[in-house]
C-alpha cells in the first residue's frame, strides 16, 4: 500500500479543478448581467427582493458630522431617522402605483420597496442638538460635535528605542 492509496491529493485536485469552472461562469454570468442591466434606467427599487440600501455620504468638518442620503422619489413623511445608543439609523417605505387607460389597452403597475440603513456614530456627539432636513430626495443629517470635541490637537513625536 503507497501514500497515495491513503491520501487521495489527485481526487481533491480533481475536484477543485472540477469546481472552479463554475465558480467563474457564475461570476461571469452576474457580471454579464450587471452590465446588461446598467444599460437602461432602472431605479434601484426595481430590485428582485423589493429592498435597497440609500447612497450615503459621511463628512466630517471642526464643528459637526454631516451624513447625506439619496432617497430618489421620496417624501419627508415616508423617512424616518432613529438615534440609537452608538448607531443612527434612517428607514422608509416607497409606494408607487401608476395607471394608464387607453382605447385598446390597460396598464396597471405597483412598485414598492423599504429601505434601512444603520451607521455608526462616535462618541463625541451632541444628541440633543442633531438635524434632519429632507429636499428634492436627498436627507441631510447635522451632528454637531461635542465641546470636549473641539479641543486642539497634539501630536506626539515617536522616538526609536
Amino acid at each position: 500500500m503507497s501514500i497515495r492509496d491513503i491520501v487521495p491529493f489527485r481526487k481533491r485536485s480533481a475536484i477543485r479543478r472540477w469546481e472552479d469552472p463554475f465558480r467563474s461562469l457564475i461570476d461571469e454570468m452576474e457580471s454579464l448581467w450587471d452590465r446588461f442591466v446598467s444599460n437602461f434606467d432602472i431605479e434601484p427599487w426595481e430590485g428582485r427582493t423589493g429592498y435597497f440600501s440609500p447612497r450615503v455620504d459621511f463628512t466630517e468638518n471642526d464643528k459637526e458630522y454631516l451624513i447625506k442620503a439619496e432617497l430618489p422619489g421620496l417624501e419627508e413623511k415616508d423617512v424616518e431617522v432613529l438615534l440609537e445608543d452608538d448607531a443612527i439609523t434612517i428607514r422608509g417605505e416607497k409606494k408607487e402605483e401608476k395607471e394608464e387607460k387607453g382605447k385598446d389597452y390597460y396598464y396597471r403597475e405597483r412598485r414598492f420597496g423599504s429601505f434601512s440603513r444603520t451607521l455608526p456614530l462616535p462618541d463625541n456627539i451632541d444628541r440633543d442638538k442633531i438635524e434632519a432636513k429632507f429636499k428634492n430626495g436627498l436627507l441631510t443629517l447635522k451632528l454637531p460635535k461635542t465641546k470636549e470635541s473641539s479641543r486642539n490637537v497634539k501630536k506626539i513625536e515617536v522616538k526609536a528605542a
